[in-house]
């Protein structure tokens, strides 16, 4: 990274950070905050916040050009400080991900009208990709796609079912994938369509994401051909354009929200007295924290790491899998700990400490879960290792 990104990169994650700190961690107990993650409503009250203190959509330049991925990760780590600060912002999952896709790939009538939006703050979007289990459809195995897509003149029809769409209650803007002859093919879609039927919304571990997680219905979704993001059967190739950034962006937000839970953690063992003495200053607390610590840094390191591969322009795939397996354990590790230091208080509302805990749980499963990123490694080991003729 150059002596001006890094220098670009800090002064943005700063104001970011003073902006999360101050006016956005003060919502955490808004009770606006739901099961299903927060309203709409509160989402738009905070930023109208961010656009007046310039932090609105701060990983976009004004030409619409992206900062690095090593600036990206000072800056979504101090939006996520608070388990509000991405929405607040507009650095959020799944929209930031969708945001970079878009922003490499769409045409330019495709991003005045889906990508303009989401870079304005005023709406959400959705993609559209895991399938219900029961119906064999896809998960980490994006080959077990089951959604269609078949062309009728100038249009596609769509039909299927999806699982675990983020996001999906509320979006205003949809990117859809499904099998097609030529292949496995991205849609894009104006929100809401009466073809696009939410069955429910799950009731899940996390409660951080606008809209929660839904199963959705598919029938009869008509889009026009200038829908199609990329070439029919591109799906797979465009898929793998969003995956390894959006993987460590994941890791970027949750490491702030670590941060901020090992502060409180501390906070608490520092003030908290028990056997005569703080609670700091018993070793089994103290190393609890000292490990803290020293992961918190190794996850720092391991994202720094993967984003200066990327801005080489490499994919990363390879390298994304390993952050995301250390990153995500890690995460869970220390969250862990935060809730052990504090005690009974540590699972209580009280703070946002519970929350980070149930969210970093969570994330060991986004964009795949750490088994399925050690088999992919594993089989790259093999045929690294495997002689050649």
């Amino acid at each position: 990274m150059s002596t001006h990104d890094a220098e670009r990169g800090a002064a943005i994650a700063a104001k970011v950070e003073a902006f999360v700190r101050e006016v956005v961690a003060p919502y955490e107990r808004d009770p606006r905050c739901g099961a299903h993650g927060p309203s709409d409503a509160l989402i738009g009250e905070l930023r109208e916040k961010a656009r007046a203190a310039g932090v609105l959509t701060p990983h976009i330049l004004a030409d619409g050009g992206h900062i690095s991925h090593r600036e990206t990760a000072q800056v979504l780590r101090a939006a996520g400080l608070s388990t509000l600060g991405p929405q607040a912002v507009n650095v959020a999952a799944p929209d930031e991900g969708n945001m970079y896709l878009l922003g490499r790939v769409a045409s330019p009538e495709q991003r005045t009208r889906f990508l303009d939006p989401l870079i304005a703050g005023t709406a959400r979007s959705a993609f559209f990709m895991t399938e219900p289990a029961a119906d064999g459809g896809a998960g980490s195995d994006p080959s077990m796609l089951m959604t269609t897509a078949r062309q009728d003149g100038n249009h596609w029809v769509i039909d299927g079912r999806k699982a675990f769409i983020t996001g999906a209650e509320g979006a205003k803007v949809g990117i859809v994938m499904a099998k097609t002859e030529v292949g496995a093919t991205l849609f894009l879609v104006d929100l809401p369509d009466p073809a696009i039927r939410i069955e429910r919304v799950l009731d899940t571990i996390d409660s951080s994401m606008p809209g929660g997680h839904a199963v959705v219905a598919i029938e009869g979704l008509r889009v026009s051909a200038d829908q199609v993001l990329g070439q029919p059967g591109d799906g797979f190739k465009l898929a793998q354009v969003r995956l390894a950034p959006a993987r460590l962006t994941h890791c970027m937000r949750w490491l702030g929200a670590c941060i901020r839970a090992n502060e409180i953690a501390t906070a608490y063992a520092v003030k908290r007295h028990a056997f005569g003495k703080p609670l700091i200053d018993h070793e089994g607390v103290g190393f609890m924290l000292a490990e803290n610590l020293i992961e918190l840094k190794q996850a720092e390191l391991m994202i720094d790491w993967c984003a200066d591969v990327l801005d080489t322009g490499a994919l990363g795939t390879v390298e994304s899998s390993m952050a995301k397996v250390a990153v995500s354990e890690a995460l869970m590790r220390i969250a862990d700990r935060c809730v052990q230091v504090m005690g009974g208080t540590g699972v209580t509302g009280d703070t946002i400490v519970e929350q980070v805990f149930r969210e970093v749980r969570a994330f060991r499963i986004y964009d795949g879960p750490t088994e399925v990123h050690k088999w992919s490694l594993a089989k790259k080991i093999k045929r690294d290792a495997t002689p050649k003729g």
